[in-house]
Order: structure tokens, then sequence, then C-alpha cells
């Protein structure tokens, strides 16, 4: 039984939305997260070369070169937009272009399948 706080007001009880089966919906969230956790792990390796590259990081250790590999795959179609006389903000331009490009899409794509 359903019993309204404001009286005066009828209450409803809540159902799965009659054009989209419930089944449906699960997908597309599964779809929606998937795509978010890309997008963030992209944006982060990014962001982690950005930061190791400006704590002058060590270029022969094993893990900084694998983060600067996926950086480089990341943000290839990037390269060299911004040429700037400074190493340092010429990398976090050219990298944090598409960190940012990679989270607003794929946040906005996500969202997107959410409601749909």
């Amino acid at each position: 039984m359903n019993t309204d706080p404001v009286s005066g007001y009828q209450s409803y009880d809540q159902h799965t939305p009659q054009g989209r089966p419930a089944r449906n919906q699960d997908t597309a969230r599964r779809a929606a997260l998937t795509i978010c956790t890309i997008a963030d792990v992209s944006a982060g390796l990014l962001g982690l070369w950005i930061v190791l590259y400006l704590l002058d990081a060590n270029q022969g250790n094993a893990f900084v070169a694998i983060v600067h590999e996926s950086a480089d795959l990341l943000s290839g179609w990037a390269r060299d937009i911004f040429t700037m006389d400074t190493e340092g903000l010429r990398v976090v331009l050219n990298c944090g272009l598409p960190a940012v490009l990679y989270l607003l899409l794929g946040h906005g794509i996500a969202a997107r399948l959410n409601r749909a």
C-alpha cells in the first residue's frame, strides 16, 4: 500500500518505462560503464605521463616506458598540434588536449546511452 506523505497528491508505483525492457536498459548501462571506463583509463594514462614527464622520471624505467608508449599511442593524432619552445608546456598541451577530449566524448556517449 502506497501512502502519500502529502495529502491531495496521487502517488504512483515506480515501474520500468514502457518503451524499453529492463534487459535493454541493463545492456545500455553496461555499455555506458565500459565506455566511461575506457575513457577514464585513457585520460588517466595521459595524465600520468604528463606528471611523470614534468617530474623528470627515469626514462629507462620499464613502468615509465610503458606509460610513455601508451601516451604516445593515445595522443598520436594530436602530436605537435602545439609547438612551444618549452618542452614541458608542449607535453602538457599535446597530451592534455586528448585526455580532456577522451573524457568529454566518453562520458557524453555514456550519458546518451543511459538516456536512450
